[in-house]
């Protein structure tokens, strides 16, 4: 992304999670994340990224409330940003906090023995390569 992109994507995660949590009234919408805004070269089209704090079961819920509430989203918005036109807003699901969670308790699983002082000066040795 360019420097621009960036900035416009930051400033729309802002604005959007200041709408989501101090005017928008549905509570299916209630406790909702905004975790990444990705836009397109032209600035045109915007894939938001939500979560509900780690509450997954809502998952259908808020997809449905945030389909409501995108006609208000975006007006407010544009309202507030500095661009011809504004993003038309895709809002999707963010998986990386479930798969980030996943693979946590996967490493908890794993009962691998604590290295003792010999062994890790051992792998140090190893290592040189000369």
């Amino acid at each position: 992304m360019t420097l621009k992109q960036e900035r416009m994507a930051d400033r729309i995660r802002e604005i959007l999670s200041g709408l989501l949590l101090l005017e928008v009234t549905d509570p299916a919408l209630h406790d909702v994340t905004v975790t990444e805004v990705v836009l397109d070269q032209e600035l045109e089209y915007a894939n938001v990224y939500v979560n509900a704090l780690g509450n997954e079961e809502r998952q259908e819920e808020v997809m449905a409330g945030l389909k409501r509430a995108n006609g208000f989203l975006r007006r407010e918005l544009g309202k507030r940003i500095r661009l011809r036109r504004t993003p038309i807003l895709y809002f999707h699901w963010d998986i990386t906090l479930s798969r980030g969670e996943a693979i946590e308790q996967a490493l908890d699983r794993l009962h691998l023995p604590p290295l003792s002082e010999g062994d890790a000066e051992d792998g140090a040795e190893d290592g040189d390569g000369a």
